[in-house]
């Protein structure tokens, strides 16, 4: 249950937008809404997936951060070129964990940062010469490397450079495949549209590679899709997959390779993880090659265990008693990691700001643990995430949509959740301010939180961040009583 009544969270969101202007006011108005589990369509009460408001402070990343940081960057055997100035790239360069397994330089890349350093002199004569370059250089001093990828920056979608065509002539050249993806940061409205244009590379230069050759396949193969194994989570998830029997012929992007994406039309099952990301390539596959895909989630032993039967109630007996097995070999260990930390988190209020499918996916593990979300919401979710969200949270609880810095911290100030989970740019408002905070986008660099192991870790790092007792020692710098102050007060 809501701490709030549906009335309380009306008053509420009606108070934070009082100080925008009236046509700023109407149109906060439509991404701010109060969940209701008896609507069927979140299109009739909230809206998302539109431009942000000019002025109004957003949180959100660009078309190219939604490619080259989260689509194709951990794809670890290849190298990706960021194209244009070198701002872009080295940003974006390591900004997300996607651990893999390899050797930096050799035959994984994943954390290098390669760019075409764009002057002004390639703005004014084109940058085509200099991409082809590069990619000869590279493949001088990184032999290994599986394939290439070029990653737009914003004045490539200005000047016109042909990427196409430098990437057929250069897949040429050296027998490798190179993939141009035009994910310049000003397409779209948020990095949502750079995870659909990253989807159409690998639809076109990638997965009908290996259309027609011989594959030796099992009754039993399965990829998992959308999971960038931020710290640890898709090796987690993949180990009791396997344990139930199904083989994992394929996992991307998160330390994911060029072959097992091409390999990735041969399986019977795709299970995709980060639905936002990912369900076009999913949605693809189906049509074209006829392989029906399932969203899943692998937060919390209640979600997990909801997730592992409808998984194997696509096979036969013995994936669904390996299910089974697999279930009961691991409720002790769950039980014991509730028992432990449920006493210290019962009853805990947290509210959430994150993207990708983390809003609705961690709801379960929280409230197995005890804990209720009483607000949540998209950084760039469609409607189709909300419906989703919808039937997860509690009624009279909060959604939010692209909220802004101002609107969060007013919801956090009202409610006074015991715990914020959100990304980095929100990590030292919250910590400054008392709240206990942890970051949700990169596991605050713990991990994993997926599978059974790692909601052992999540407990853990919940009730580390939530019952620390510095919490209760931290003054925001904005009530700081200053020296001059507390003379005028002593005189």
């Amino acid at each position: 249950m809501s701490t709030l009544t549906r009335e309380e969270t009306e008053s509420l969101i009606q108070e934070v937008l009082e100080v925008y202007p009236e046509k700023a006011k109407k149109d906060r108005a439509k991404h701010l809404a109060i969940n209701d589990q008896s609507v069927e369509q979140s299109k009739k009460c909230i809206t998302s997936n539109r431009k942000s408001l000019p002025g109004v402070m957003t949180i959100r990343g660009c078309a190219y951060a939604g490619s080259r940081g989260v689509v194709w960057g951990p794809v670890k055997d290849m190298i990706h070129i960021s194209h244009g100035p070198v701002g872009c790239g080295q940003y974006s360069r390591a900004g997300r964990r996607n651990y893999y397994v390899g050797t930096t330089g050799v035959n994984t890349f994943a954390e290098m940062n390669f760019t075409s350093d764009f002057q002004e002199k390639d703005i004014v004569f084109g940058g085509d010469k200099k991409l082809a370059k590069i990619m000869n250089e590279i493949e001088s001093l990184f032999p290994l490397h599986k394939g290439i990828t070029v990653q737009s920056e914003c004045p490539i979608g200005l000047i016109g450079d042909d990427i196409e065509a430098v990437s057929k002539k250069a897949a040429k050249e050296i027998n490798k495949v190179v993939v141009p993806v035009r994910c310049e940061g000003f397409r779209g409205v948020s990095q949502s549209l750079g995870h659909h244009i990253a989807n159409d590379a690998v639809r076109d230069w990638v997965l009908s590679n290996r259309d027609g050759q011989h594959f030796e396949s099992t009754p039993y193969d399965v990829t998992i899709i959308g999971d960038y194994n931020i710290g640890g989570d898709a090796w987690a998830s993949r180990i009791f997959l396997e344990e139930m029997g199904l083989r994992v012929i394929a996992q991307w992007s998160g330390d994911g390779t060029i072959a097992e994406m091409e390999n990735t039309p041969k399986a019977k099952l795709n299970l995709l993880h980060c639905y936002r990301s990912m369900n076009y390539i999913s949605r693809h596959m189906e049509e074209k090659y006829g392989i029906p895909w399932m969203e899943y989630n692998f937060f919390g032993p209640t979600k997990i265990e909801e997730s592992l039967r409808r998984i194997a109630a696509f096979f036969d007996d013995s994936i669904k008693e390996g299910a089974e097995r697999v279930i009961a070999k691991y409720k002790p260990m769950m039980e014991a990691v509730i028992a432990k930390y449920k006493p210290r988190l019962q009853g805990k209020r947290v509210m959430l700001y994150i993207g990708g499918l983390r809003p609705r996916h961690v709801i379960g593990a929280y409230e197995d643990l005890g804990m209720e979300v009483v607000g949540t919401g998209y950084e760039f979710g469609h409607n189709d995430d909300y419906d989703r969200t919808i039937q997860e949270m509690g009624n009279a609880t909060l959604l939010y949509d692209d909220v802004t810095g101002f609107e969060l911290e007013e919801f956090v100030k009202r409610i006074k959740p015991d715990l914020v989970g959100s990304g980095i740019k929100e990590k030292y408002i919250y910590q400054k301010m008392g709240i206990p905070f942890r970051q949700m986008h990169s596991w605050d660099y713990s991990g994993p939180y997926h599978g059974f192991d790692g909601f052992a870790i999540f407990a853990r790092d919940m009730d580390m961040t939530l019952n620390n007792p510095c919490w209760g020692k931290q003054t925001p710098p904005w009530k700081a009583v200053k020296p001059a102050e507390e003379a005028k007060a002593a005189a």
